[in-house]
């Protein structure tokens, strides 16, 4: 047997997204990082050996504004150029490219960790090393490091290192959560196993295998949708396990899930209810998706109000949107529903003190197993959310290394450096203004070449019938004066519309009514009409209107999208089929669908000039929508233009990094496996070719040029830092979008 010893600042023990992030994370601040995964290839539950979909806070398009940014978002974005059809072997290389593109990373796949050398007492530990197996290769590998991250989601490396952690739902009282049982108990989410068919263009006859459930003597038919064409996560119902040891039963879990598999397939082929002759089972799956095992136990602990409640803690670090999503301990057997889920209004926020071991000094942990109750688990434990959380947890531990501190210290001395860290890496949080002092375009003037000022939607090229009321979501940075629509009246009427606000800045829901107007229409097609409507919040923010019900309207919709405007249709449609759930609350979120306008806005026009899109916003420190786009955006472009944003100073400073945030439209829900096709490889919003200048003794220079960019993040390192009295981003093309926009503009010394 082969022993070896290898010694890194980091040692990241799971190779699922939140362990990869966690790695990168680490790596790209210039820690040395073990990154130590017990299959072959990376990704977890998204890789091609599972086959889940990555799903996260957009919760399939649900929550707005919600795609993940920071390391998660760069594969997404990747995915979609490369792997537009979700090919899951290609997605398994998008993982891998990302972790091997750092070099501060070493790569042990296919290595169990089984042994954890930790020492002190039960209030205070701290881990010494891991020691794991190299299957195939017969290596036994100790891995000494500094802080060790946690990402197995069975929580292993942290349950041998004796840290505090549980397993089950709390009781409703420790925590007062309303969807928390009476009583404490040991019941988890089960373990789901997927399937993919395919259609052989020929009769494929099935023999089902003896060990096959007869699913027509079960409650399955009459429970759970099936239908001959689906396949993957379309059955993630598929689910048993919640009331075993998840872990320790782990066999005879996945031997169920296989004898209902195959028992499914035996209905779908030989029941005669299903147009099925030609179609045949082409994957299956060997390995089970587990939902849940341990959890440890933080300096605090996430809870069910705190989602709801979506609380902005002090220490956030990441966000979630996914709803509160719990299912049957019974699984496929239960005579329940499948699942259950409950949205907050809008995303909610994970602090820095859940990704941190309350008695392992040197312990950190993202993905499934961080300190949250089994009913917060409910929607932190999906995959996005699980590598944003492991961006967080690996930077903070990279800051550790660096500046000699326990995770704590860390949280309670230096959270500002893990805020401004996270910012610099364009990381998944909402609300949080940089302040970086290093950032020399936050001491200096944006200017533009143009700017948006305009808000309008005038193109059309459809139409929807007013048979629900339709929201229509817009920036409000001043003034609202008032609003005209586009639209056709098969006869006289009267249009009532209602101006709400959406409460917290990070929602886009209807929360308070603050206006209403309404406005005569005579019969006619194609007519612009003005209804009479004001507001001038406090503070810059959505406004959300209501265009009431009215039968003999029918609005206009354009295909051009425009940035930062969103509309909506009101409905009861629930987050699942009705036929899987039949419980859920009223919810905002599920009452107003963006799905019917995705891309294809209605027509509207509004007053006045906004100031949504000035060359300020784009050096106000967010990075993400919140209370507005907080981006720049240029007047349409045209032929023989080039657009620019600047930004310049009083006098001259020492330029050495440019770095760039373009825009990439995270309201578009991206994916990377077969939920759904989005239509183009490379986001439209993004700019395509630019060049950075920087401007000497009144002169501009180049110093930096990218033709083909698909990607949002862009750090331009000179050479040698320059003086300059002013530096500007030129935009030369988009990826097919009429304006140039920016998100950020980072200047470094």
């Amino acid at each position: 047997m082969r022993q070896e010893t290898v010694k890194t600042d980091i040692a990241v023990i799971g190779g699922g997204l939140a362990g990869v992030c966690a790695a990168v994370a680490a790596a790209r601040l210039g820690q040395t990082v073990a990154l130590v995964n017990n299959r072959p290839v990376l990704g977890g539950n998204s890789s091609s050996e599972v086959r889940v979909w990555v799903c996260g806070a957009t919760a399939h398009g649900a929550q707005r504004y919600a795609r993940e940014t920071g390391i998660m978002g760069e594969m997404f974005v990747e995915n979609q150029y490369r792997n537009i059809d979700g090919n899951p072997y290609f997605w398994d290389l998008v993982v891998l490219e990302t972790v091997r593109a750092e070099k501060n990373i070493q790569l042990f796949l296919n290595t169990d960790v089984h042994e954890v050398e930790a020492e002190g007492g039960e209030e205070e530990r701290t881990i010494r090393s891991v020691t794991g197996w190299m299957m195939g290769s017969e290596r036994e590998i100790r891995f000494e490091s500094d802080y060790f991250l946690d990402c197995t989601g069975d929580g292993l490396v942290g349950f041998l290192a004796g840290a505090k952690h549980r397993i089950g739902r709390e009781a409703r009282h420790e925590y007062n959560e309303e969807w928390a049982p009476e009583e404490a108990d040991g019941i988890t989410l089960g373990s789901t196993l997927l399937f993919y068919t395919k259609d052989a263009g020929r009769p494929v006859k099935y023999i089902a295998p003896d060990f096959a459930v007869d699913i027509s003597q079960t409650s399955i038919p009459l429970k759970r949708v099936i239908r001959s064409g689906d396949n993957g996560c379309a059955y993630w119902w598929i689910e048993w396990g919640g009331e075993l040891d998840t872990v320790h039963d782990n066999e005879r879990i996945r031997d169920e899930l296989w004898a209902v598999i195959y028992g499914i397939w035996d209905y779908i082929k030989n029941s005669g209810q299903f147009d099925s002759e030609n179609m045949t089972l082409e994957w299956v799956g060997s390995i089970p998706g587990k939902r849940e095992y341990r959890r440890f136990v933080g300096d605090y602990v996430l809870n069910q109000n705190d989602i709801l409640a979506q609380t902005p803690f002090e220490d956030r670090v990441a966000f979630g949107g996914w709803s509160i999503d719990l299912h049957p301990p019974q699984g496929v057997y239960s005579q329940e529903s499948g699942s259950k889920h409950l949205h907050a209004d809008g995303n909610y926020h994970i602090p820095f003190r859940s990704l941190y071991s309350v008695n392992v000094r040197n312990l950190l942990f993202a993905g499934r197993d961080i300190s949250a109750t089994h009913v917060a688990f409910g929607t932190t434990r999906v995959m996005a959310t699980c590598a944003v959380m492991g961006e967080a947890a690996g930077t903070g531990a990279a800051l550790c290394v660096q500046k000699g501190v326990t995770p704590r210290e860390l949280a309670g001395d230096h959270l500002l450096d893990l805020r401004e860290t996270l910012l610099r890496q364009d990381a998944s949080l909402i609300g949080v203004r940089s302040e970086d002092p290093r950032d020399l375009a936050l001491k200096g003037t944006a200017a533009a070449s143009s700017t948006l000022t305009r808000l309008a939607v005038e193109r059309p090229e459809g139409t929807h019938p007013l048979q629900s009321d339709v929201g229509l979501l817009v920036p409000v940075a001043g003034a609202f004066q008032g609003l005209e629509l586009l639209l056709d009246a098969s006869e006289a009427t009267t249009l009532e519309v209602e101006l709400w606000s959406t409460g917290k800045r990070e929602n886009y829901v209807p929360h308070t009514r603050q206006a209403q107007g309404e406005a005569s229409v005579p019969q006619g097609s194609r007519q612009w009409v003005s209804v009479p409507l004001s507001w001038e919040p406090e503070l810059e923010q959505n406004a959300f209107l209501i265009i009431r019900q009215n039968e003999a309207v029918t609005l206009h919709t354009s295909a051009e999208p425009q940035t930062g405007v969103l509309c909506f249709v009101k409905g009861s449609k629930p987050v699942v089929s009705s036929d899987l759930e039949d419980h859920q609350p009223e919810q905002p979120l599920v009452q107003w669908s963006k799905r019917s306008f995705e891309r294809r806005p209605i027509c509207f026009r509004l007053s006045g000039e906004s100031a949504a899109f000035a060359p300020e916003k784009a050096v106000d420190g967010y990075l993400r929508p919140y209370g507005g786009p907080h981006l720049w955006a240029s007047e349409e472009l045209t032929s023989g233009r080039e657009e620019w944003l600047s930004v310049q100073w009083e006098q001259p400073v020492q330029v050495g990094t440019v770095q760039v945030v373009f825009h990439d439209d995270v309201n578009e829900d991206l994916i990377n496996l077969h939920h759904h096709r989005t239509p183009f490889e490379i986001l439209p919003e993004l700019v395509k070719d630019y060049r950075i200048e920087v401007k000497r003794n009144g002169e501009w220079t180049t110093v930096a040029e990218e033709h083909g960019n698909r990607r949002r993040r862009r750090v331009h390192a000179l050479p040698a830092p320059v003086s300059a009295e002013a530096v500007r981003v030129v935009v030369e093309a988009t990826n097919g979008c009429r304006r140039a926009e920016i998100v950020e503009l980072r200047v470094y010394e």
